[in-house]
């Protein structure tokens, strides 16, 4: 059985550790309500974004656009949005999951990589799936971040160097919830229409000409998405990390309680030893 002065060590150790998971909690609950905000306000711009490129797409017609053509393969740029930090739970567990399972479903040697997140990139490299690029997670996220990454996958799609880009990263649904999420950012892909819609075709003017148009919209459009996609990540990053510090600050606290009935046991176990030995002695003088 551990003596009082080694259960009074581990409450101070235990304490310590508590002081710093809460201030951790407190911090990356600080920066989650601003990282909140920004997904909020950022999701309808980037779904009309999404939606009008999504129907330009479909009734572009005979519009040529480096970005709006397709090509046969199997070619994929995956963009990975991790972080560069661990203490935040299963969230880059959930990720690497997700990315390693899509890349399996097709040929390795047919997926370039893109990963922001170092836990991301050590992930894939240990598993064999050394990143083409990699880059760290931004303090606080700008399109300026996300410019060299929109840069990298547009210039490999309009080269013809991949077939399709896609994206992965957790969507932020609140702060215990964070869902991993693959999503296809190249090639457009015009949206499903109803049947009771296919008989009412959707007609567009253009002012500028279409293909001005287009050449300004779709650069823009391919930063939108990766933008958000950051922001979502960002904030699910900071949201799985104010539930695993609560969790463990939680446990801290449990532990400590039960280490202090454990530290009241050892005093009274050694006060009874003390009062027996104490008895004994008076015992043996009175029988002498």
């Amino acid at each position: 059985m551990a003596t009082a002065r080694d259960i009074r060590r581990r409450i101070r150790t235990v304490r310590n550790i508590e002081q710093i998971t809460n201030a951790m909690r407190m911090v990356a609950a600080a920066r989650l309500r601003k990282a909140q905000e920004r997904v909020l306000a950022a999701r309808p711009y980037a779904s009309q974004m999404r939606s009008l490129m999504q129907r330009l797409a479909g009734a572009a017609g005979a519009i040529t656009h480096p970005l709006l053509q397709r090509h046969d393969g199997n070619r994929v740029a995956l963009v990975v949005f991790s972080s560069d930090r661990g203490l935040c739970g299963s969230y880059n567990v959930n990720l690497g999951r997700l990315t390693l399972d899509f890349i399996n479903e097709r040929q390795p040697s047919e997926v370039s990589l893109f990963v922001v997140g170092k836990r991301g990139r050590d992930l894939l490299r240990r598993r064999g799936y050394p990143p083409t690029q990699s880059y760290p997670v931004p303090t606080d996220g700008t399109f300026a971040h996300i410019r060299p990454i929109s840069l990298a996958v547009r210039s490999m799609y309009e080269q013809n160097q991949v077939d399709e880009v896609y994206l992965v990263f957790a969507r932020f649904v609140s702060t215990m919830v964070q869902r991993p999420t693959v999503v296809q950012l190249l090639p457009v892909e015009p949206p499903v229409v109803a049947p009771e819609d296919q008989e009412q075709p959707l007609e567009y003017i253009f002012e500028p000409t279409p293909t001005q148009l287009l050449e300004h919209l779709l650069p823009r459009y391919v930063d939108t998405v990766l933008f958000q996609a950051l922001l979502e990540a960002m904030a699910s990053e900071f949201g799985a990390r104010v539930t695993a510090m609560s969790n463990a600050t939680n446990n801290a606290s449990e532990m400590i309680e039960q280490l202090t009935l454990n530290l009241n046991r050892a005093r009274q176990a050694a006060i009874t030893k003390e009062l027996a030995e104490i008895m004994g002695g008076v015992n043996a003088l009175q029988k002498q």
